[in-house]
């Protein structure tokens, strides 16, 4: 089954993808390239990684919702992820937070934990830390000082090792003319999010089991982020990926083994 969905979301609606046949729920929030381009249309295409996912679970990726209104902070993303879930009929999901999904996620398990089984944290954060802050400060000055190839090299550069970059450069033109948006404002909208973020003070309220995956290399979100978050969410694990970084979920060959061997614990 691949599905391309849409569902209500207060006075807006929100795009999520389904695959797989499983009664288990597998629930993944993207990162800020949701910014650039929604899940819309592709559930073929995002389905590849969730193979083995399939026989047990059914797995949906959400968007954020269409209409981003100004000053739309990450517990708001959550608060709506929560409304989408439940539009749906997804009473209670295994949830996979990918960088702000990540963020996201963090606020939908400890303000929303009935439907949150199990969480995973991958290569987040659990507050806008300096890397942060300086890495997507500049992402939002490219918007209007570079052109879109340029903020994608960039991006390719912070979130890939330099091996994976060099192997892929030659895909580089055509994702960047994938993923040129008519406007950059939704993507600014859901960068403003991440500077503002802090989820420090509700982490203490996460008791699902928690799964923390970081690369050692991370130039997007900082080597410290994950021994934060495994500090501050009791009894959570974490997995450090050596000399991978913020894309690792593309490139360590393992990664969704080692999802799926967590969720069906």
């Amino acid at each position: 089954m691949h599905k391309n969905g849409c569902v209500k979301v207060g006075n807006t609606d929100m795009y999520y993808v389904a695959f797989g046949e499983g009664k288990k729920k597998l629930v993944v929030l993207p990162g800020l390239s949701d910014g650039l381009w929604t899940v819309k249309g592709k559930a073929w295409l995002l389905a590849g990684s969730y193979k083995k996912f399939f026989t047990d679970y059914t797995v949906y990726m959400f968007s954020r919702k269409n209409c981003i209104p100004e000053g739309y902070s990450i517990e708001d993303m959550a608060d709506d992820q929560a409304q989408a879930m439940r539009n749906i009929g997804i009473d209670k999901a295994m949830v996979m937070g990918v960088s702000q999904g990540g963020m996201i996620a963090q606020f939908l398990a400890a303000n929303h934990p009935e439907l949150v089984e199990k969480l995973i944290l991958v290569v987040t954060a659990p507050y806008a830390n300096e890397t942060i802050k300086t890495v997507v400060s500049k992402w939002i000055d490219m918007t209007t000082t570079s052109s879109h190839t340029e903020l994608m090299l960039d991006t390719a550069e912070k979130v890939y090792t330099r091996e994976f970059n060099e192997k892929n450069k030659s895909f580089l033109p055509f994702v960047a003319r994938f993923t040129k948006p008519k406007s950059y404002d939704r993507f600014r909208k859901n960068a403003y999010a991440i500077l503002d973020f802090d989820a420090r003070g509700v982490l203490s309220q996460i008791k699902c089991p928690t799964y923390i995956l970081s690369g050692d290399c991370d130039n997007t979100v900082g080597n410290d982020a994950p021994y934060e978050l495994h500090e501050a969410i009791a009894g959570s694990e974490m997995q450090i990926f050596k000399g991978l970084g913020h894309g690792l979920f593309e490139e360590d060959k393992d990664f969704y083994n080692k999802v799926l061997e967590f969720c069906n614990r």
